[in-house]
């Protein structure tokens, strides 16, 4: 069998998944992302506590990291519209 033809009638099943697991694998590298940002932008000292400043640090930073377009097309269209 050519090995060309073979991703051309791949089963549409498997392309499914691969695609699901390719969208939970970017998902996951975001929260990464956001944590590591979020972590060093608002935390000073680890202790057993947040206290208010650095919760709310948190709570913006991970919604500014929401807000902003994952992929460079939405950039495109939002700035159009």
């Amino acid at each position: 069998m050519n090995m060309e033809n073979q991703g051309a009638t791949a089963d549409p099943q498997l392309q499914q998944f691969i695609e699901i697991e390719s969208q939970k694998q970017r998902f996951q590298q975001l929260v990464h992302q956001m944590t590591e940002v979020c972590w060093e932008k608002c935390m000073d000292k680890p202790g057993p506590k947040l206290d208010s400043r650095t919760e709310i640090c948190f709570v913006n930073c991970v919604e500014r990291f929401i807000d902003k377009p994952i992929h460079p097309e939405q950039t495109r269209t939002n700035t159009e519209e």
